[in-house]
């Protein structure tokens, strides 16, 4: 990528989280970025291929974020989902929320360039989330399954915040989610002697637990 297009992706996806772009024109945004929207074209082929653009390059951004999560062997991993909570509902992330749907809607319905976002929309996400799953010693099959997991659960309480403004209520339905699900369960930790018995200090049923992430 050239500097000059990085350049204009990068104040593109700035004015994005300022103002939002989804229903502007490219002379609107050439303008606001001060630019032409000769220029937004030569460099992004369309309106269209501009928002995929967009929308790879901030959910490329998050996967690679994704992938450094550490998840400490004694710590729940509903600490961390908490977290990406925090980070994805954030006000000024809105707009990017919003543009997200938008486009991952299009591409559901074989418009281009949208469907090219279709192929790893989910997938892209679960490898990186059962990575970081698999790092504290759940199993694969089973980190890749909770990361699929995870990642319907964020979006939907994300589409629900964008359509019901209602941010207590998405983060009460979370940790209701939360307070049952611990991936975890009944896996033996890593460096430990197999036992039919349960793990030492957790509980074999499932009670509330500490706000996990």
């Amino acid at each position: 990528m050239s500097n000059e297009r990085q350049r204009l992706l990068d104040r593109v996806i700035e004015e994005l989280d300022a103002n939002g772009i989804h229903d502007r024109s490219l002379r609107e945004l050439a303008a606001r970025l001060g630019t032409s929207h000769r220029m937004l074209i030569h460099h992004f082929g369309s309106r269209e291929g501009m928002l995929v653009e967009v929308v790879e390059t901030v959910e490329r951004g998050e996967r690679e974020r994704a992938a450094t999560l550490e998840i400490p062997a004694g710590a729940g991993v509903a600490d961390a989902i908490r977290a990406q909570w925090r980070h994805f509902s954030r006000p000024e992330f809105a707009g990017r929320e919003r543009l997200f749907f938008e486009c991952y809607a299009r591409g559901l319905t074989g418009e281009t360039p949208f469907d090219r976002m279709i192929p790893g929309a989910v997938e892209s996400w679960v490898a990186e989330i059962g990575a970081s799953l698999q790092r504290p010693g759940i199993p694969r099959v089973r980190a890749h399954a909770t990361a699929r997991l995870y990642v319907a659960i964020m979006r939907g309480l994300l589409l629900d915040l964008l359509a019901t403004g209602d941010r207590r209520a998405a983060a009460a339905a979370l940790e209701v989610f939360l307070e049952g699900h611990d991936p975890r369960a009944g896996v033996t930790p890593r460096g430990s002697a197999s036992s039919a018995g349960p793990v030492p200090g957790r509980a074999t049923t499932s009670p509330r637990r500490g706000r996990p992430g």
